[in-house]
């Protein structure tokens, strides 16, 4: 009886350990938004780090999170590096490339609550007097982050803070052009 009940066990875990493995390597997250500015408008919002701090979506889930800002202020070379509650994490983050009102790229090195390096970028497509702003971010998936993906759905949960970061920077880009 214990037998079978063991050799059920090691059958499961066998068949788990597959599943996870089958699992794609990488990650690619993307959402977007129209906001009705200029790319050169839209594009020093997220091209100056120091502007993130009014529409960032995870500022507001960690109001004490500590941010140290590097480099230049804009463009490529300008980081941040943040520590704050569980809910936000630790890392840094770069600027690795620029081209103004067209493309903007971030190396994200992720400390806590666990350790990835991942790519995000920003493209801003003009469309008549708008912007399509799309927000991306991809990475390698090892297997513990296979594994956490059987059970939480991380696309739509990097996803609600990407929709919520880009409704709050719909909402400043916008402000901003009114006055």
């Amino acid at each position: 009886m214990i037998g079978n009940i063991l050799i059920g066990l090691a059958v499961l875990v066998v068949v788990f350990i597959i599943i996870v493995a089958t699992r794609p390597d990488s990650f690619r997250t993307t959402r977007a938004a129209t906001i009705s500015a200029s790319p050169e408008v839209v594009f020093a919002q997220v091209n100056d780090l120091h502007k993130w701090e009014a529409w960032n979506p995870w500022g507001k889930l960690d109001p004490a999170c500590k941010m140290t800002y590097e480099g230049p202020t804009a463009g490529t070379g300008a980081g941040y590096t943040w520590a704050g509650n569980n809910k936000v994490g630790e890392g840094h983050m770069t600027i690795t490339e620029s081209r103004p009102n067209e493309l903007i790229r971030f190396n994200l090195e992720f400390l806590k609550p666990f350790k990835a390096n991942n790519t995000a970028v920003f493209t801003f497509k003009p469309d008549g007097n708008q912007t399509t702003v799309s927000w991306s971010m991809s990475g390698k998936r090892n297997f513990a982050f296979k594994a956490f993906g059987l059970f939480v759905d991380c696309d739509k949960m990097v996803g609600r803070d990407f929709e919520r970061g880009l409704a709050a920077l719909k909402s400043v880009t916008e402000a901003a052009t009114r006055k």
